[in-house]
């Protein structure tokens, strides 16, 4: 085929992202224009652990032209059952450099900027002010507490991804559209623990589906879950949507504030 013969690129990808991206610009109402929103955005991801770096990682090979990592802490070899973006060599070095190494290795186009602390009240205005997207994958309520509420103040999305044993939830809070996260979880729940039960089969398929949200929103291909949980129980394989809303006293999204 002759110079004169080829397609004409697409404004915004290079001849090697057509290439490399060719079976997913095929998908029907995705297509150049989608991959190019990709190109575009950038996504915090808080926590790249089970759910995190699985999210992380579907999201760099999809494209997604900047990637923010927010995880502090060393790796633990008990991280390893779950943690796919770790290796057993780092085992006690700063695993936020492994997951940017390794997601740099899948895909050099995706600008990786890794972040060696955990989102706090502190910190989670500035993380999120960065971002088109935001992933909580966090394991305390306080730190998605945090960053519910920059979301709501920087009218930012927000994706809830959550495992325990064989079932995860999933849910994409739209501030000004759908409830934030204290409409759903009014309270730090008494009951929650850090350390609970992890398949990392289950988080890793939280993570994927995570990741299909931050796609329909950043492209439009699809409907995310606004307005509406899922949930599932990988153990029977039970799927349900159930319906969140809004609450009027809500102190951080409600009229009451």
């Amino acid at each position: 085929m002759s110079a004169k013969d080829q397609p004409p690129a697409t404004p915004g990808l290079e001849p090697a992202e057509r290439e490399r991206y060719a079976w997913q610009l095929d998908v029907a109402k995705f297509g150049e224009e989608g991959q190019s929103k990709l190109k575009r955005a950038t996504v915090l991801v808080t926590r790249v652990g089970g759910v995190g770096g699985a999210v992380a990682y579907e999201l760099a090979a999809a494209g997604v032209g900047r990637l923010i990592l927010a995880h502090a802490g060393n790796l633990r070899l008990d991280d390893l059952n779950r943690q796919l973006l770790m290796t057993t060599d780092w085992v006690g070095k700063p695993r936020i450099e492994c997951a940017a190494r390794r997601l740099r290795d899948l895909n050099p186009g995706v600008e990786v900027i890794p972040i060696r602390e955990n989102a706090s009240e502190e910190n989670a205005a500035r993380l999120v002010a960065e971002a088109d997207v935001v992933v909580d994958a966090a394991p305390l309520f306080s730190e998605r507490y945090a960053l519910n509420r920059a979301c709501v103040a920087a009218r930012k999305p927000l994706v809830e991804s959550a495992m325990f044993a064989l079932e995860l939830h999933l849910t994409t809070l739209l501030p000004g559209r759908t409830p934030c996260l204290e409409c759903i979880y009014p309270g730090n729940p008494a009951w929650w623990r850090r350390r609970f039960p992890v398949l990392g089969a289950v988080a890793g398929t939280a993570g994927c589906l995570a990741a299909m949200e931050v796609i329909k929103v950043l492209t439009g291909c699809g409907e995310p879950l606004a307005g509406r949980m899922l949930i599932a129980d990988l153990g029977s394989n039970a799927f349900r949507t159930v319906r969140v809303r809004r609450r009027p006293e809500c102190s951080v999204c409600g009229t009451a504030r």
